[in-house]
């Protein structure tokens, strides 16, 4: 199955759109930049450029796809816990036994963040 991002490329409208949304997310979240740059597949220095917005936006290829299914994580957490941020920092970094450990541990490879994000998935929209 394609992903959006496979549909359509970075551009730099896009770029900055998901940099400034992946931060916010990660800022809610309480992630540090060492633990986002794990997320996303970027160096902690670029985690600072891309805060401080020098030398454009460093998201490309697999980090700009790694960046997307994080806020889709972080949009699906959001609306399970009602928007209460503090929930789902707490949540992020609590055990869960559905998961193997704790989320913010198994989303720093690309099969724990899609398996996550199906575990959120499943848990928002149940059948």
């Amino acid at each position: 199955m394609r992903t959006t991002a496979q549909h359509l490329p970075a551009t730099p409208g896009k770029t900055a759109v998901v940099s400034k949304a992946l931060l916010r997310s990660s800022e809610l979240l309480g992630l540090t930049a060492r633990e986002l740059s794990t997320v996303v597949g970027l160096s902690e220095p670029s985690i600072s450029r891309l805060k401080r917005n020098l030398d454009g936006a460093p998201l490309t290829g697999k980090s700009y796809e790694l960046a997307l299914l994080f806020i889709r994580l972080y949009r699906s957490l959001d609306a399970i816990v009602g928007g209460d941020d503090a929930v789902a920092r707490q949540w992020i970094r609590t055990d869960n036994t559905m998961l193997g450990g704790k989320p913010l541990n198994r989303i720093k490879t690309i099969d724990g963040l899609a398996h996550v994000l199906a575990y959120l998935d499943a848990r928002r929209a149940p059948i």
